[in-house]
């Protein structure tokens, strides 16, 4: 093939360790082990993609097998075994895709094939990219040859996911962690890369490819190649033309929007945004957008403008600065929880771009409520669910979360008007003045799962006249509340109000009855009778003591 039909990412590949950009240290302790000749049985290579786990694989090979050595590793005039390599036709170095090949018996060829010595080279080498997907069955079969193979075999594993290697696989492996390539180190080579392809791009357009990227090589290339041949030879690839290709847009609009959000500019906010999704912005697109616009909102007096990897300017990082010192931090957490569920909410939704007008309104009304109450977290939190707590003083952040989660009615008495039914006579409101006339009501009128979870999962707090104080349980079930505010309702024609506490509370009712039952038991069992009944019967067990009503009632 010829070189200059090839893509950017195959055509600039590096060939040495010197060509590697960001993994200095990796090069520079793989290049001393071969000099001292302590080679590792295998190597594994992990990181995101398109960094250079495989290429290095290949140098590695390359470097093993060079027939200069690796002090003279070859560069441009490769010798018979640097060239094969790199073409991937070396007899000796077997590469082998295991997302193709991830069964059990393409490792046992492998391990058949490694019985005989290399053929041409110092080495014979096998490079396993995507190790992670070979099977189980596979791993146990590599195992004992990883661990003492012959001399002249060596193993090289790439992976993205190393988690999903068994640990006995990793622990005889030396492994090396290739990182992301830093913004600068990676705009400054794909730079070259343009220059030498006699491309017109401007560096605000490459800081773009670069930030798209997020570390990747390949990507940044593939990018770069794409923008090249999108335009014509005298045309240049500015920022504006690389937005729309790569589909991104000016981050200095979302400034702005975020800006009128805070001024409650409605038509304005909806205005810029329309602008933006007719640039081709898929909603997702725009939310994470936003979400990196905040998060810079909330940290920029802790970052440099070096820091934000090129996704801002001078002239926008100054901007951001001024005005997030005019912003309570408080309102900046609440849009970025916010900003997180209507994530989760475009995949649920039909038409994602009337979801993300909504959204955006929803802000504004956020931020007005906010500063006008002059909410605390607590509140914050209530107004982020949609929900008003209905005792400020006893509830905690922790207490509310957790109950917004589980029961989704707290503030019943606005939301919910429980019908009562005509045919039923309303109970005596004085009959109900204790949790114990509760649940005797309850038997009345055999309601029997009311009763249930009164007595199985919720701890009495503090009971008063239209207001009952409780903690639950997790098993606490999620209609508890209206159902039981329903037939307060009906019972006594009365709004009850249904309110929780991050204090225990009493034992529930079954707790109780169950060590009442205990201590009876143990009572019974310090009887002479019982010990009687014992040295008859030795292998008898008490299970449970009735106890006269009539003679407890008067003991009471």
């Amino acid at each position: 093939m010829n070189n200059n039909s090839k893509v950017l990412a195959l055509k600039y590949r590096p060939q040495t360790f010197d060509d590697l950009i960001g993994q200095e240290v990796l090069a520079e302790t793989i290049t001393n082990s071969i000099k001292a000749d302590k080679i590792p049985n295998a190597y594994l290579f992990t990181g995101i993609r398109g960094i250079g786990k495989t290429t290095t694989a290949r140098i590695v090979a390359k470097g093993l097998n060079c027939l200069n050595g690796i002090e003279n590793l070859c560069k441009i005039d490769l010798c018979e075994n640097c060239k094969s390599i790199a073409e991937s036709s070396h007899i000796d170095v077997l590469e082998m895709d295991a997302a193709s090949k991830t069964g059990v018996d393409d490792v046992r060829d492998l391990i058949e094939f490694s019985r005989y010595g290399p053929t041409s080279a110092k080495y014979k080498i096998f490079i396993i990219d995507e190790v992670h997907m070979l099977s189980k069955q596979a791993f146990n079969a590599l195992l004992k040859t990883l661990e003492e193979p012959p001399e002249y075999l060596k193993f090289i594993f790439a992976t993205t996911e190393i988690k999903k290697i068994p640990i006995t696989v990793v622990s005889r492996c030396q492994r090396f962690d290739l990182s992301r390539i830093k913004s600068s180190e990676l705009f400054e080579f794909i730079k070259k890369i343009k220059d030498k392809e006699n491309g017109r791009v401007s560096d605000e357009a490459l800081k773009l490819i670069v930030k798209i990227s997020e570390g990747s090589v390949r990507d940044s290339l593939s990018l770069l190649d794409r923008g090249l041949l999108s335009l014509n030879k005298n045309t240049e690839l500015d920022l504006d033309a690389a937005q729309k290709i790569f589909g991104y847009f000016d981050k200095s609009q979302l400034i702005n929007l975020f800006e009128l959000i805070l001024k409650g500019e409605e038509q304005k906010v909806i205005n810029i945004y329309r602008k933006i999704y007719d640039q081709g912005v898929e909603p997702k697109v725009f939310i994470n957008d936003f979400l990196e616009i905040l998060y810079y909102f909330k940290n920029i007096n802790s970052l440099s403008l070096e820091s934000t990897n090129f996704s801002l300017n001078d002239e926008e990082f100054t901007k951001i600065k001024d005005i997030s010192n005019q912003v309570d931090s408080e309102v900046l957490i609440l849009f970025w929880q916010f900003t997180i569920s209507s994530l989760e909410e475009l995949d649920i939704v039909s038409n994602q771009h009337l979801s993300i007008e909504m959204f955006l309104i929803r802000l504004m009304h956020l931020s007005s409520i906010k500063q006008k109450k002059n909410l605390d977290k607590k509140d914050s939190n209530d107004i982020l669910d949609n929900k008003t707590s209905i005792d400020e003083d006893k509830q905690t952040i922790e207490d509310s979360s957790r109950i917004i989660d589980q029961i989704k009615n707290i503030a019943q008495e606005e939301k919910y008007k429980p019908e009562v039914k005509p045919e039923i006579k309303a109970v005596d409101r004085s009959l109900i003045n204790s949790f114990d006339d509760l649940l005797n009501i309850c038997t009345q009128k055999k309601e029997i799962k009311l009763k249930y979870e009164l007595e199985k999962n919720v701890n009495l707090v503090k009971f008063e006249r239209n207001r009952i104080e409780i903690s639950f349980n997790d098993n606490l079930d999620k209609d508890f509340v209206k159902d039981l505010s329903s037939k307060l309702y009906e019972w006594t024609s009365e709004r009850w109000i249904i309110t929780f506490s991050k204090s225990k509370g009493e034992m529930t009712v079954k707790e109780k009855q169950k060590n009442r039952r205990d201590e009876l038991i143990n009572e019974v069992k310090s009887l002479d009778i019982y010990k009687k009944v014992m040295e008859k019967f030795p292998d008898a067990e008490l299970i449970d003591v009735k106890v006269n009503e009539k003679k407890e009632d008067k003991n009471d």
